[in-house]
């Protein structure tokens, strides 16, 4: 695929593979990022008068981008804000109480994970911590060994739709289909998977999803969304009190009201959201991110080769996307070889353990190419295998 590094504020003399941590923002549209930042100290009067509606014109494009209805989505900075207001509503509505579980995997994100530990400790819930299969080798298998920690005490099912530490496409919709049909509330961490996956939130049938703009979706830096479907807006509460509550009265737009009205704060990333939205459609993403796919799946391939190592899922779109894991051999000192990589190689790369198993994650984005690749390839095969890296 041709590279759209040009269109990027990355550093050109680092080869970055962390998009998936904090995203990237193209230049059109940082440049509506500023000029919002620019009206509101122009005239803050008139633009925190304007606010709401320009919220609600920026929130309804993003509805309709994710397949929903602006009532059932409200913006909030990132997704552990999100993972906040959905745990503390759900004990706070009384919806769960002492004795009651979550389930949820060992894929989940740390942040996400001690956000439920918290709140679910001082309710007396308990987190249930369900392992499964690796390598995960079919939907079926993955959900047949999931729903084995679903128990007559399970009230929510958190899970990722895609993992963080693992990069895996977690296969979703059996598992939410069963559980609306046992009663049980599911609440999906989408951080990673806006404009790598194509949404359709109602459809997709969560009762509560979080995700971030700034990701994968190239929207400034503090912009994401939280959806509640419509059966489930009543459980929401507000986090933080501020004018959006009003004593002795349930809010009919519980998610604008309790998560976005937070007083003077700059508003921005949120109103910068459509422009991010339109410069993807306007550069054919769904080819951009083939493109990057086909990148990642070369690159894994290459690592599991060179290495002998296990892949954790097949090779599939079905299972990662533009964020992928490439597993490294046992014992790999993966502090040592992050440090390498950018020391060495100026690669800027996440590594880690996972579950006893060295991954290094690959992030590809619109601004790498052929080129990063095998750049990538030659130092992990120099730092690991002490080939030459040339």
């Amino acid at each position: 695929m041709s590279s759209l590094k040009d269109h990027f504020l990355i550093d050109p003399s680092v080869t970055f593979f962390n998009h998936g941590s904090y995203g990237a923002t193209p230049k059109p549209v940082f440049d509506e990022y500023q000029r919002w930042q620019r009206v509101l100290e122009q005239q803050p009067v008139a633009y925190f008068r304007a606010a709401a509606s320009n919220l609600l014109a920026a929130r309804t494009r993003l509805a309709e981008y994710l397949g929903t209805t602006a009532n059932n989505l409200g913006f909030i900075v990132n997704a552990s804000f999100g993972i906040n207001v959905i745990a503390h509503s759900l004990a706070r509505s009384g919806f769960l109480s002492a004795g009651d579980e979550v389930l949820t995997s060992h894929h989940e994100y740390g942040a996400v994970d001690r956000a439920w530990r918290f709140h679910t400790a001082h309710h007396g819930v308990n987190l249930v911590v369900q392992p499964t299969p690796v390598p995960l080798n079919s939907p079926e298998e993955f959900a047949a060994a999931f729903w084995k920690g679903v128990t007559p005490r399970t009230k929510v099912i958190a899970l990722s739709h895609i993992t963080s530490p693992t990069a895996v496409v977690l296969p979703l919709a059996p598992i939410i289909r069963r559980a609306r049909e046992a009663g049980i509330v599911t609440v999906i961490d989408g951080a990673h998977a806006t404009s790598q996956i194509d949404l359709a939130l109602d459809d997709f049938g969560a009762d509560f999803y979080f995700g971030n703009c700034h990701k994968w979706l190239c929207a400034p830096k503090g912009s994401g969304f939280l959806y509640a479907r419509t059966e489930r807006l009543h459980l929401v509460q507000p986090l933080t009190i501020n004018w959006g509550w009003i004593e002795g009265q349930k809010s009919e737009h519980p998610l604008s009201d309790y998560v976005e009205t937070l007083g003077t704060r700059d508003l921005a990333a949120f109103l910068s959201v459509p422009a991010a939205i339109e410069f993807q459609q306007s550069h054919n993403w769904s080819e951009v991110r083939a493109g990057c796919h086909a990148l990642a799946s070369r690159a894994r391939a290459e690592v599991i080769e060179m290495f002998d190592t296990m892949p954790l899922t097949p090779d599939s779109p079905d299972w990662f996307v533009q964020l992928c894991a490439l597993p490294l051999p046992p014992g790999t000192d993966t502090t040592m070889l992050k440090n390498r990589l950018l020391d060495e190689f100026n690669i800027e790369m996440p590594c880690l353990v996972w579950n006893g198993i060295p991954i290094a994650r690959l992030s590809v984005q619109a601004y790498n190419d052929e080129r990063d690749i095998n750049k990538l390839i030659g130092a992990l095969g120099h730092i690991i295998l002490g080939k030459d890296a040339a």
